[in-house]
């Protein structure tokens, strides 16, 4: 229910719309997402791909929200750092796919509880219509208890 409703705002978000973002599929359990933009006029770049910032777009919210629902309300998530590597010129439809499994969520669970705090680094590859790599995006979280006191990172 609760991902239905984010998918709504997610699909009306000003910068997904300008930028020709499209959520196609958000499973229930907030464990699979699936984003998508086709090239257009708005969203290319002078030598006619995709604009660098738009692929950085498909990929900024995604893992920090769905973690956010699947660790619960006594963890906090943050993103603290992306990178981009561009492979190679997008043109068309790209995509991507964010996944967590159950076994992922354990872990991460098992490890705050341990440690305090944790910033684990999420990748996704952006691909094209052939399957090809465009870029890949790197993002770094910052995961806590929220009834962990906060201390600053160096």
């Amino acid at each position: 229910m609760r991902s239905r409703r984010l998918l709504r705002l997610l699909r009306m978000y000003p910068p997904f719309l300008g930028a020709g973002i499209r959520i196609k599929r958000m499973s229930e359990d907030m464990r699979e997402i699936d984003v998508e933009m086709k090239l257009r006029w708005w969203n290319s770049n002078y030598v006619g791909t995709h604009y660098g910032g738009s692929l950085y777009s498909m990929a900024d919210p995604f893992y920090m929200l769905m973690l956010i629902d699947n660790l619960g309300r006594e963890y906090i998530v943050w993103d603290k750092a992306a990178s981009i590597r561009f492979r190679k010129p997008g043109s068309g439809t790209v995509r991507a796919e964010f996944r967590l499994t159950q076994q992922q969520l354990d872990e991460l669970r098992a490890q705050v509880d341990a440690q305090g705090k944790i910033e684990p680094t999420f990748t996704v590859q952006v691909r094209d219509e052939q399957g090809e790599v465009v870029a890949e995006v790197e993002k770094l979280l910052h995961i806590r208890r929220k009834d962990a006191k906060a201390t600053p990172s160096p």
